[in-house]
C-alpha cells in the first residue's frame, strides 16, 4: 500500500481527517485549479530535515514560493555540508542542566533531539562574511536567500557535501527559480553574526542586507502577477513571522494599496498552538476573514499535529507516492 491510499484507507477522523482533506484540496488547488502555493516554514523543520521532502515539491512543480524564517535557511545549509557530525541524543527529555552544560562545552546546540555542531556555523560564516562585505562595499544589497543562493555557486562548497545536494530545499528552490522570502533574519545564528560583524567594522554597513520591508514589496510583486492567472494557495508550518509576514501581503495590497486582488484561495496551518486569547499561532482560521485574508468560500485546514509528521505525509500525497 503506498502512502496516499494508506492515508485514504486509514485517515478518517480527528487531526487525520484534516490531513486528508488538506491533502486533497492541496492537491486540487495546483492540479485541477491550475493554482500556485506559498509555503511558510517556521519551528526547526530544516533541522528536522523536512528537505527530503519539500525539495521534491519544489523540482515536481507542486511549491511556487516559499517564506522562511532566516532559521530554517541557515539550517537547511548547515545540515548540507556537516549532517555527519550532527549528534543525535534519543533520550533528550532525560537530560538534566550537567547534560545540557557538557553539550555547550563540546561546541554543540541542541534543537530538540539534534545538536549542531558550533563548527558548522563558523565555516558558513567564514564563507558569507566575504559575501556580506562584497554586497556592502559594492552597495549591492541581497536578501538572506539571495545569499544563500551566491553560496551555493561557490565551486568549493560541494566539497564538503555530507547529505546529496537534492535533500536540500534551499538548493531546489535555487535551481527552480521560485523567490524565497526570508524576514526577521536577525533571529537567527547568522543574523547575529551578521549584526556582530556590522558592530565590529568587519562588514561596512547594515545595508549589505534587504531588509523585510524590502522583501515584502517583492512579494507584493509576485502575488500580483501571479494571482492575474492562478489562484494562490497557503500551506503554512507553524507560525511565527514565516506565516504572519507572508499573509499579510494580501491585506497590505487590498486595503493600504487600494489594489483589487484576490484573497488567498486555500490555507492550511499545521500547529501544536491552542486557540487562545491573543494567541495568533492557534487562532482558528475563520479569524483571518475579519483581517481580509481569506474569504467565506476558502478551503481551511488546521492540523494541530507535529508538523514533522504531518507535512512529509502530505507532500507525499501531493505526489501521489
Amino acid at each position: 500500500m503506498n502512502v496516499s491510499d494508506f492515508l485514504e484507507r486509514h485517515y478518517r477522523h480527528f487531526n487525520a481527517r484534516e490531513t486528508l482533506a488538506a491533502a486533497r484540496s492541496y492537491k486540487d488547488l495546483i492540479e485541477q485549479r491550475g493554482g500556485r502555493m506559498m509555503v511558510t516554514l517556521a519551528g526547526a523543520m530544516s533541522t528536522g530535515e523536512l528537505g527530503l521532502s519539500l525539495a521534491e515539491m519544489i523540482r515536481q512543480g507542486k511549491v511556487h514560493a516559499i517564506t522562511s524564517t532566516a532559521a530554517n535557511l541557515e539550517e537547511d545549509i548547515f545540515n548540507l555540508v556537516a549532517h555527519d557530525e550532527y549528534r543525535v541524543i534519543e533520550n533528550w527529555r532525560g537530560l538534566s542542566e550537567s547534560d545540557e552544560e557538557a553539550l555547550l562545552e563540546e561546541g554543540f546546540n541542541r534543537v530538540t533531539d539534534t545538536c549542531i555542531p558550533e563548527t558548522v556555523m563558523r565555516h558558513i560564516e567564514g564563507r558569507l562574511t566575504k559575501l556580506w562585505q562584497h554586497a556592502a562595499d559594492s552597495n549591492q544589497p541581497r536578501t538572506p536567500a539571495e545569499f544563500m543562493f551566491e553560496l551555493l555557486d561557490d565551486p568549493e562548497l560541494p566539497q564538503h557535501f555530507q547529505v546529496p545536494r537534492e535533500n536540500s530545499w534551499v538548493a531546489a528552490a535555487k535551481d527552480a527559480g521560485i523567490p524565497v522570502f526570508v524576514p526577521g533574519v536577525e533571529d537567527s545564528t547568522l543574523g547575529n553574526i551578521f549584526t556582530a560583524r556590522v558592530i565590529d567594522g568587519t562588514v561596512a554597513g547594515h545595508h549589505a542586507m534587504k531588509p523585510g520591508t524590502a522583501q515584502l514589496e517583492k512579494l507584493a510583486a509576485w502575488y500580483r502577477e501571479s494571482s492575474q492567472q492562478h489562484p494562490i494557495g497557503f500551506f503554512q508550518i507553524g507560525g511565527g513571522i514565516a506565516g504572519d509576514f507572508s499573509i499579510c501581503v494580501v491585506p497590505m495590497m487590498r486595503q493600504d494599496l487600494k489594489e483589487d486582488v484576490p484573497l488567498w484561495s486555500y490555507f492550511c496551518q499545521i500547529s501544536d498552538a491552542e486557540t487562545s486569547y491573543g494567541g495568533y499561532s492557534g487562532a482558528v482560521p475563520n479569524e483571518k476573514i475579519t483581517w481580509e485574508k481569506l474569504s467565506r468560500e476558502t478551503p481551511k485546514f488546521m492540523i494541530h499535529s507535529d508538523a514533522s509528521i504531518v507535512a512529509p505525509l502530505i507532500f507525499a500525497y501531493v505526489l501521489g507516492l
